[in-house]
Order: C-alpha cells, then sequence, then structure tokens
C-alpha cells in the first residue's frame, strides 16, 4: 500500500493517447513486432552509443574529458533513480489499464503498482542521448533522435500516456547535462591525485651485477 498522491491525467495527453493508440492499432502486424522490439532494444542501442562516445574521451583524451567520460554513466543510473522517486510519489496508473483501452500493441500491460509517470525508458534514453551529445557531438546527433522514437514508441505500444515519455525525456536530459559535470569534478580530482602519486613515486634503478 502506498501513501502517493494519483494525479490527473490532462485532457490534452489522454486525446493524443487515444489517437496514438488507435492509429497504432491499425498498422500491419510487422509493425506491431517492430515496435514492441525497438521500445527495448533501442535503449541498448543508446547505451552503446554512449559507450562509443566515453571511449573517444578516455583514449587519448585529457584528464577533464576522461573524468566527463566516467562521469556519465553515473548520471544515467542518477536519472533513473530521480524517474523511480518520482514514479512512487505521483502513482499515475497505466493508460493500459483503464477498461476503455483493452488493446494495446504491447500485448500486455505492467501490472498495478508499476507507475506510469514519468516514463523510465523514456528517462534512460534522454539521459543516454544527453550524455553521448555532451561526450562527442557527432555520435550526440545520432542518439537524440534514436532517444526520441524510443520515448514515442512507449505511447505508441500503450504502456504511457505522452506526457509521461515527455517528461521523462526532460528529466533525462535534465540530470545527464547538469548532473555530469558536476560529478566529473571529484572525479578529476581522483585522476589528478593518481598522476601525481605516480610522478611522485621514485624511479626503480636496476640492480648492479
Amino acid at each position: 500500500m502506498t501513501d502517493a498522491v494519483v494525479t490527473d491525467v490532462p485532457d490534452v495527453s489522454a486525446d493524443w493517447y487515444h489517437d496514438i493508440i488507435e492509429f497504432a492499432d491499425r498498422t500491419p502486424e510487422p509493425v506491431h513486432w517492430f515496435a514492441v522490439h525497438f521500445t527495448e532494444g533501442a535503449v541498448v542501442l543508446l547505451g552503446v552509443l554512449l559507450v562509443l562516445a566515453a571511449l573517444s574521451r578516455l583514449v587519448g583524451g585529457d584528464l577533464r574529458s576522461r573524468a566527463l567520460a566516467l562521469a556519465a554513466p553515473v548520471a544515467v543510473v542518477c536519472a533513473y533513480a530521480s524517474s523511480e522517486g518520482l514514479k512512487t510519489l505521483v502513482a499515475e496508473d497505466r493508460p493500459c489499464r483503464s477498461p476503455a483501452d483493452l488493446v494495446i500493441v504491447a500485448g500486455h500491460c505492467p501490472p498495478a503498482g508499476d507507475w506510469s509517470f514519468p516514463s523510465n525508458h523514456a528517462t534512460i534514453a534522454g539521459a543516454l542521448a544527453a550524455t553521448a551529445l555532451l561526450l562527442h557531438r557527432r555520435i550526440g546527433l545520432v542518439a537524440v533522435p534514436l532517444a526520441a522514437l524510443a520515448a514515442f514508441s512507449r505511447t505508441f505500444v500503450g504502456v504511457h500516456y505522452p506526457h509521461d515519455v515527455a517528461a521523462g525525456l526532460l528529466l533525462g536530459v535534465l540530470v545527464g547535462t547538469l548532473l555530469t559535470p558536476v560529478l566529473a569534478r571529484p572525479v578529476a580530482d581522483v585522476l589528478r591525485w593518481r598522476v601525481r602519486r605516480a610522478a611522485a613515486r621514485p624511479a626503480v634503478r636496476p640492480a648492479r651485477r
């Protein structure tokens, strides 16, 4: 049992949700199959893009670049944790749990207690895209539209209202963009300390024969 307060769904978001799922229901079965798999796979693809962006900073980058690369994944995890916290506070039920919305492309609706606002997938996608863009512009420009499609797919398959995914994207982008540089500062301090410690070690002279 939760003490969370259930908020009303904005009418415009509910209307858009119904328009989208009605359109999705009319699409061919192969589109349904692709949408269901894409909504999960897109986050994995975004994770791969972030790894590539981080490697570009870790290999041959300066100390600050390496610190940003190491801090970015932590910021993504923090974005996800923020999303989970908001879910508990808002406690908005899934749209697919409404008796009026029995047909969803996803084929099943998350169980009761798995709240809708904000979308975890959209939050993670937004954070991954934002941090990838922060680390590598070209990779980030690929990640941004992919994150938008990943977020939209959560409404297309029927498990989130549009405002859920919009809020999730915004949350992920904000946390990823703002928190990564903040986390990078102590990481840079640790890296700088390691460099100084290594430089202070006496050189090992070869033993005389």
